[in-house]
């Protein structure tokens, strides 16, 4: 007899759709959470005025359905991220604005670059989703780094910077740290490139009104305390034909079977008993997280929309290399949001919050003038340092990665089931990849017993 039906290892929206879909079906479910909250890399913040800011995952894209029934669902409101206006871009000490598809590139460089976006986009298209290793030229792709094949595709400098400011961009990873195969997977998972930048009909389109963290509080809510358990690190998880034991700081539970739904770098950290197979165990030592520090900057208003720009920002000079308006609905004051990411990351992790605050502050100044020289306030997350995170966005796979081991990136291990952003095949990566792996890994577990 065990205790329950099926434990869930983590409480963010991967783990808690599933846990969900799983007492929806009458069976009995445990979610067992490290930290003293819920919704992972979703987190909510505070400026010192008290208004909220969202310090993890925050937008959401109209095509990011699943996710979306859920904001529905809960009563929950989103907002439009502020559009209107001219964009910038620096490069080589000069601010262009822009309001056309250029990203303010010179006509060249913009030429080259929509270029390589066709080039790229069309090889995406040959990509398998469900399946990325067995794609035709898998094995060409994915043994190239994408840096690689920028630099043999193209010599323009400032095609090439805007490259190097995208790719850590949607990754906060560098384009020499992943392979073209995963690059070319991810694009194609959520719709392609103008999707992933574009604010409006892009992945930035809204926001939900008082933080994307509501999503997951409510989720816990239905499920109840006696569902949820926080403060509850798993250690070790012992697995055989019978069922699992999963031992965290308060105990053991067993159950017919377990669903791991935290990042597979930190997957691949749990004992197992007995091991994984060489293959799951080779590919979590092969998924490091993202490197990002994701700060909000405010001030008394949002001064920049008075001089007809709306917020957006690309950087090709600095650490902080790109920008939102992330201002609150009511206007009541202004903030920008912005990200070290990548390299520039790992940097800046080295400084302390207040030399990252003036890299910031200064980096705004050259964007957006010399209002932007005094803040109101700063707020920072450093997603490097959380223990239970180790690192936004998300896991990257590196050259040789998915013909390697991605097939285990999913594939059940005996009674132990995976999921998490990590795992989806559409929208990879973002919360709505998340949900939608929280209700394939609960299909899967459900069809092991029998509904």
């Amino acid at each position: 007899m065990t205790d329950v039906d099926v434990v869930v290892v983590g409480a963010g929206l991967a783990g808690l759709t599933a846990a969900r879909t799983l007492k929806a079906a009458g069976r009995s479910v445990r979610v067992l959470e490290a930290r003293d909250r819920v919704a992972g890399r979703n987190l909510g913040g505070l400026l010192s005025s008290g208004i909220p800011v969202e310090m993890g995952g925050q937008w959401i894209g109209r095509t990011q359905t699943e996710v979306l029934k859920l904001v529905d669902e809960f009563g929950l409101k989103t907002v439009p991220t502020y559009d209107d206006g001219e964009s910038v871009t620096l490069y080589n000490g000069t601010v262009t604005r822009y309001g056309d598809v250029t990203f303010g590139l010179s006509e060249e460089a913009a030429g080259e670059v929509g270029r390589l976006q066709a080039e790229l986009e069309a090889i995406a298209e040959t990509v398998s989703l469900s399946s990325p290793w067995t794609s035709p030229r898998a094995a060409e792709l994915d043994r190239r780094t994408v840096d690689e094949w920028l630099r043999a595709n193209t010599e323009n400098p400032e095609a090439l910077a805007f490259w190097a400011a995208v790719v850590p961009a949607l990754f906060s990873a560098e384009p020499s740290e992943m392979s073209l195969l995963h690059f070319l997977f991810y694009i194609k998972s959520a719709g392609m490139l103008d999707i992933l930048v574009g604010v409006t009909g892009g992945a930035q389109e809204m926001r939900v009104v008082g933080g994307t963290h509501q999503i997951s509080e409510r989720l816990a809510a239905e499920l109840g305390d006696d569902v949820v358990t926080l403060n509850a690190p798993v250690r070790s998880i012992t697995h055989d034909e019978e069922g699992v034991s999963v031992t965290q700081a308060g105990g053991t539970l067993t159950a017919g079977h377990a669903i791991v739904a935290i990042p597979p770098t930190l997957a691949g950290r749990l004992h197992y008993q007995p091991a994984l197979p060489a293959a799951r165990d080779g590919l979590t030592q092969q998924i490091p997280m993202g490197s990002v520090i994701k700060v909000q900057v405010a001030y008394p208003t949002p001064f920049w929309r008075n001089s007809g720009l709306n917020g957006f920002a690309f950087s090709l000079d600095d650490a902080l290399s790109v920008t939102l308006d992330n201002s609150p609905p009511d206007g009541v004051c202004g903030v920008l949001v912005g990200f070290f990411e990548g390299a520039h990351a790992r940097s800046a992790a080295r400084w302390s919050p207040d030399e990252r605050r003036t890299v910031a502050v200064a980096t705004l100044t050259k964007l957006f003038g010399p209002e932007a020289a005094e803040p109101s306030d700063y707020v920072e997350q450093n997603w490097m340092a959380e223990e239970y995170t180790r690192g936004c966005y998300g896991g990257r796979l590196g050259a040789g990665v998915w013909t390697q081991f991605g097939a285990a990136l999913s594939e059940p291990v005996g009674r132990i089931h995976w999921a998490g952003a990590e795992t989806s095949d559409v929208w990879n990566g973002y919360m709505d990849g998340a949900v939608r792996s929280g209700y394939r890994a609960a299909a899967e577990v459900l069809d092991c017993l029998g509904f």
